[in-house]
């Protein structure tokens, strides 16, 4: 026995549960949404004159973020399986049991899953009529040139930010923008000496990495410290520069964040180190050293710090009742409740037309027939299953369509349908972006928008959760050329036209932007189309088939 764990499979629940035991909190171990929320909160009482702040993510991390729950801080946190998103159900869960009339905040750490589903939660929210705003945190400046940074223990910051705002009474514009304002300024590097071993596996040796990431993910190189000082000094001097940088003004703010393996012993001689490599003095606030935001048993350290005026440094200070909040030094001298789930417009409630459900059909009978194909192209570049994924979401269609399920002659109606049954058949980020994309559709359609500008609208949010743009090797490199095409009043035989040119040119793209072939090495994504953008250009290409 190496830690003090039951089964693997019920580490998750089981810790949640100790939290909850300790805390007396709100607590929802339903394994489709598991929810902790703060036990004196009533969002028809409470969630009137108080914005409710929610955030959350994969578990491993704790005490983030069930940990930072309480007056002051956080109104609920929503769990993931271990490093695993939460689902977009269980996000949603969330916002209708902690929104009132005062609106929600979602928190979100930069990373795909994260995005995604917290994104799509808070669409479908919207779209049952809740005020739901959110703010992304990407704090890592491990690898200065990512085009995603990853969210850290600078999320925690965050949260203080926005739990204290809220806590005050402030409308949601003004948590949103105060929340969002430390999100910009906060900046957040590690060390590790060793990487997290996941409960049930085998230790790997792994030489100490510069920004390790908090999943594993490589960190930007080994290194190898003699001393707690030499190992300060790798992670304190390019902090200190990335911020001297930013040209903000105010007074310096340090996080010191235990990844979960250090002694309180070693945090101490870091923190010791890290303050005398910045300045002790030249440290206005500092909160820590503490382990906020964990990897399991990772054996290292990470340091977030940001320039903080009046404003921030009061939100910092100010006391709250989340437990695991060390306090912020300036002077250095179980209850359970039962969530409810989607209640979705009723599906096929709207009219019906015959030739728009046999296009339709058509559609869905082409992508589900080309799914080995679509995964020979997925194998080549990815993990080999883009088919598979697709024609899940093609074969839902052909369900709903021979079971009579969708309006087929309302085209906000069948939007949405086709968006909730995306999110639900399909895996994996295709179906989320694809949900995102049809229910942000079916929205501007019920604004009297056409389907061109309308697509378009999807597009756009599309991009803004999933960060892909034209030309990063996705789907959107096929649909961003047709919908253009049909805003200039192209018909939909060159919108299809326009489709297959994107798509082909992807062969010619040697670098993925989004995706899991981001991580493939260049040359092995010369010549291959993208499995994503393929789909689409047969979709359309099938829609205009006479």
């Amino acid at each position: 026995m190496e830690h003090f764990y039951n089964r693997p499979d019920q580490l998750v629940p089981e810790v949640l549960e100790g939290v909850a035991l300790t805390t007396g909190l709100h607590f929802s171990d339903d394994p489709a949404a598991r929810i902790l929320m703060r036990s004196d909160w009533q969002p028809d009482q409470e969630g009137r004159q108080q914005v409710a702040v929610i955030s959350g993510g994969g578990s491993g991390h704790e005490p983030a973020h069930a940990g930072f729950i309480g007056q002051g801080m956080l109104t609920a946190a929503v769990a993931g399986d271990l490093f695993a998103s939460p689902s977009v159900e269980a996000v949603l869960a969330a916002i209708r049991a902690c929104c009132g009339e005062a609106g929600c905040l979602l928190v979100i750490k930069n990373y795909t899953g994260d995005r995604l589903n917290f994104g799509l939660a808070a669409e479908r929210a919207r779209e049952e009529g809740y005020r739901v705003a959110s703010v992304i945190v990407a704090d890592d400046i491990a690898l200065p040139d990512a085009d995603q940074p990853r969210g850290l223990a600078g999320t925690v910051l965050v949260h203080k930010v926005a739990g204290f705002h809220a806590e005050r009474g402030d409308d949601l514009e003004i948590v949103e923008q105060q929340a969002q304002r430390m999100a910009q300024s906060v900046r957040s590097l590690g060390m590790a000496l060793s990487s997290v071993v996941l409960p049930g596996q085998n230790s790997e040796r792994r030489a100490p990495e510069l920004g390790l990431g908090i999943h594993n993910e490589p960190g930007v190189r080994q290194v190898s410290p003699g001393s707690a000082d030499e190992a300060a000094a790798l992670v304190i001097d390019p902090l200190k520069q990335s911020l001297n940088e930013s040209g903000n003004g105010g007074r310096t703010l340090m996080l010191i964040n235990n990844l979960g393996g250090c002694a309180p012993q070693e945090m101490q001689v870091l923190a010791r180190e890290c303050l005398k490599r910045w300045g002790s003095d030249d440290v206005a606030c500092l909160v820590g050293p503490a382990s906020l935001m964990s990897s399991l048993d990772m054996h290292g350290f990470s340091v977030s710090v940001a320039t903080a005026d009046e404003t921030m440094m009061e939100a910092i200070t100010a006391s709250t009742a989340a437990q695991a909040w060390p306090g912020a030094t300036t002077e250095r001298r179980v209850t359970r409740f039962t969530p409810t789930f989607s209640q979705a417009a009723e599906s096929g409630s709207g009219s019906r037309d015959a030739e728009r459900a046999r296009l339709l059909g058509r559609v869905a009978e082409t992508i589900r027939d080309s799914e080995t194909e679509l995964d020979d192209l997925d194998a080549r570049t990815g993990d080999g299953d883009a088919g598979a994924t697709f024609a899940a979401g093609a074969r839902a269609v052909l369900e709903a369509l021979e079971q009579d399920r969708l309006s087929t002659g309302d085209d906000a109606r069948l939007a949405g349908e086709l968006g909730r049954l995306f999110a639900s058949a399909m895996g994996g980020s295709s179906g989320v972006l694809l949900s995102i994309l049809m229910t942000t559709t079916a929205q501007t359609l019920e604004q009297g928008k056409l389907w061109p500008e309308a697509l378009n609208a999807g597009i756009e949010r599309m991009q803004h959760y999933g960060g892909a743009q034209e030309g990063d090797r996705t789907l959107l490199d096929a649909l961003i050329p047709a919908v253009r095409s049909l805003l200039e009043g192209g018909s939909l035989s060159e919108a299809a036209r326009h489709a297959r040119e994107g798509a082909d040119a992807t062969a010619g793209l040697n670098r993925a932007g989004a995706g899991r072939s981001a991580q493939v090495p260049a040359e092995s994504l010369e010549g291959i189309v993208d499995p994503g953008a393929e789909a689409v250009a047969r979709a359309l290409a099938a829609l205009t088939d006479t």
